[in-house]
C-alpha cells in the first residue's frame, strides 16, 4: 500500500475582491497575531524542562507547524490568483461574480452567488465556480433551463434573475 495521491486539478485562479480581502486578512491574524503568541507559549513550555512529557510544547509546535503551513498556503494563492473587481460587459449572461436566482422544478427559488473555490460559504450561497452547478450555469442567460447531477440524481433549474451588484 502506497501513499501515493493523484493531484488534485487546479481550482479556478479568480477571486472577488471581498474574497482576496479575506485571504489577506487570515493571513495577517495568523503570521502578526496568532503565531508570536504560540511562539512565545511554545518558548515558555521549552524553559519548563523536560520536552517528551510536556503537552504545551508538543502541541504548540503542532499549532505551528499548521499555522506556517496555511500561511505557505495563502501566501503562494494570493499571488496567483486573479482578482475581478468589473462586472463583464454582458451582463445577460452567468459569469464569475454573478448573483443568481434559480427555480427548481419543485417550484422553490434558489439563490447563489458565482466565486472561486477559496471563498466557498453554503451559508451565504457562495458556490465555486468550479463545482457541478456552478460550471453548469456559467454562460447560461436568463430562462435558460440548467440540468445538473446531485448525489440525489439530477435536477432541473431555470435561470430567474441575474444581478452583478
Amino acid at each position: 500500500m502506497s501513499r501515493y495521491r493523484p493531484p488534485q486539478k487546479p481550482g479556478a485562479k479568480y477571486i472577488t475582491a471581498e474574497g482576496e480581502r479575506l485571504l489577506k486578512a487570515e493571513l495577517h491574524h495568523l503570521w502578526k497575531v496568532e503565531r508570536p503568541q504560540i511562539t512565545q507559549s511554545v518558548t515558555e513550555a521549552a524553559a519548563q524542562g523536560d520536552r517528551s512529557e510536556n503537552a504545551e510544547y508538543i502541541y504548540g509546535k503542532k499549532r505551528l507547524r499548521e499555522i506556517d503551513r496555511r500561511v505557505r498556503y495563502l501566501s503562494k494563492r494570493l499571488e496567483e490568483v486573479t482578482v475581478v473587481t468589473e462586472p463583464p460587459s454582458n451582463q445577460n449572461r452567468i459569469y464569475f461574480g454573478a448573483y443568481v436566482s434559480l427555480e427548481d422544478d419543485r417550484g422553490e427559488i434558489v439563490s447563489y452567488r458565482l466565486v472561486g473555490p477559496d471563498e466557498i460559504d453554503p451559508k451565504r450561497g457562495y458556490i465555486s465556480i468550479d463545482a457541478p452547478l456552478g460550471r453548469a450555469l456559467l454562460g447560461k442567460e436568463l430562462d435558460s433551463e440548467i440540468r445538473t447531477q446531485t448525489p440525489t440524481g439530477p435536477r432541473d433549474y431555470f435561470v430567474v434573475s441575474i444581478d452583478y451588484r
